[in-house]
């Protein structure tokens, strides 16, 4: 019985996050018929919107930050049963970017604004391009054990799974962290950036540079000298950019 609750916990925490992430895009593109994006939403003034904007920004970055460390890990795992840590975990990253979208405040004021539809459709193209690029990530690493589908699975059939081993599948070639490029390309390409945009953008920005170093400190923990290699030949976000002596 257990096991079929962690099943169904898992599931329910993928398609919770699935949703969530759709929404994303539609946020960082202010796509229409959306009710709250990152320049639609509850008006304020500009120092308590910003002040708010960026708590909501750092909140996100601690929670997705602390909660995937190994130290952190180890200890959430006497609480919450092995088998359902990554969906708790993903659960949780959820929770983190509803209360985001709901509590965003819009700066709206413009910082630049393309007005050559043929360069806007470029920078829509990137935009599109980033989340491809997000998605299709996730799936040359493991999509399920990601999302903590392949945990529940793993559980749920008694199975054990194999020792990890470090891999370099398409665009781990090229960067070492394609799905945080993608990120950066998402967040980063739009014809309008307002200031409430930019605030986003760099906070993610910021998060992202953060969270590679102490992710790649595990990587090397977990990997060894693989890794270091992997880091000496192959750039961190750009290809060639970022590798290390």
């Amino acid at each position: 019985m257990m096991r079929g609750f962690f099943v169904l916990f898992g599931v329910l925490a993928y398609l919770i996050f699935f949703a969530v992430f759709l929404y994303l895009i539609g946020f960082v593109g202010n796509l229409p018929g959306l009710p709250l994006t990152i320049d639609r939403g509850p008006a304020a003034d500009a120092l308590p919107a910003l002040a708010t904007d960026l708590a909501l920004v750092a909140l996100f970055g601690i929670q997705h930050s602390v909660m995937a460390r190994q130290g952190f890990k180890r200890a959430w795992t006497r609480i919450v049963p092995k088998p359902v840590e990554r969906s708790t975990y993903v659960l949780v990253t959820s929770a983190v970017l509803i209360a985001l979208f709901l509590l965003w405040r819009p700066l709206p004021q413009p910082v630049w604004s393309v007005a050559n539809p043929a360069a806007a459709a470029a920078l829509w193209a990137v935009f599109a391009l980033g989340w491809g690029i997000v998605l299709l990530s996730t799936f040359l690493i493991n999509h399920f054990e990601l999302f903590g589908l392949k945990q529940v699975y793993l559980a749920f059939t008694g199975k054990g799974d194999a020792a990890p081993r470090l891999r370099r599948p398409f665009f781990y070639k090229f960067v070492r962290h394609p799905l945080y490029a993608g990120f950066l390309l998402a967040f980063w390409s739009t014809p309008v950036m307002t200031l409430g945009h930019l605030v986003f953008a760099l906070g993610m920005t910021g998060y992202i540079l953060i969270a590679i170093r102490y992710e790649e400190r595990d990587l090397v923990d977990g990997f060894g000298a693989d890794y270091e290699l992997y880091q000496r030949e192959v750039g961190m976000l750009v290809p060639g950019v970022g590798r290390r002596g």
